[in-house]
């Protein structure tokens, strides 16, 4: 199977695009939380992988030019941002409060259940950076003396976490200002809750997408700190 898919070039891309398309059809209709696009691709992609034993770097290879468009679309967040530059502007300060308090929530909750199941020093620190992007949660948990290699699934299933329940919580606490849910999402979530909050709306899209890049730079200082604790 390695060598008839080392073959097909653009294999990886059209199974991505697929079980992604899939997820998105099948969600809309049976409005299930397991056919979010996102958790449905991934496990697809997973058991596809491991039915036929095919080696990941080969996938990963295949679908090379989808990791290639990914500067891009996170280059196109800053639009919905500028477009929405005046709510950022009036409300700077309790933007910038938010996100510090997301920040160092979800770094506290991570130090709470180290310390409640004992965790050592070494995976402590490998999940300190769980809710931001993977490229600044790697070079952290490696900065740190974590594991990069798992600090990457970890943010990617908080992504997908923040993606399939982010709406729901918002309805269950009754957030129902914009800015405060595009925060909130961004600042747990990264990029894959930011691709959830840009569905809900406009506003919340681009308070998201400045949540990510303001929550990463936050999260390298206070994670510094907070390491030392365990």
């Amino acid at each position: 199977m390695n060598d008839l898919l080392n073959e097909t070039t653009c294999w990886g891309i059209l199974i991505s695009i697929s079980t992604y398309m899939i997820g998105k059809k099948m969600q809309e209709k049976f409005k299930l939380v397991i056919f979010n696009p996102l958790l449905f691709s991934t496990i697809f992609i997973v058991i596809f992988l491991m039915i036929f034993k095919v080696d990941y770097f080969l996938y990963y290879e295949a679908s090379n030019y989808l990791h290639f468009l990914l500067t891009p679309t996170t280059v196109c967040l800053a639009v919905p941002m500028y477009e929405n530059i005046k709510p950022l502007k009036n409300n700077f300060l309790a933007i910038t409060i938010g996100i510090m308090s997301g920040v160092i929530a979800g770094i506290f909750t991570i130090l709470l259940f180290s310390i409640i199941f004992n965790f050592s020093h070494t995976m402590y620190v490998t999940l300190l950076p769980k809710s931001i992007t993977a490229a600044m949660a790697m070079g952290i948990s490696e900065e740190l003396g974590g594991i990069s290699s798992l600090t990457v699934p970890i943010v990617i299933m908080t992504g997908i976490t923040g993606n399939i329940f982010a709406e729901s919580i918002c309805k269950l606490f009754r957030i129902t200002e914009p800015i405060a849910k595009g925060i909130a999402i961004g600042t747990s979530s990264h990029a894959m809750g930011t691709a959830k909050a840009i569905e809900i709306g406009e506003i919340e899209g681009a308070m998201s997408s400045l949540a990510i890049a303001v929550a990463g730079v936050m999260t390298v200082i206070i994670a510094s700190v907070f390491s030392n604790f365990i």
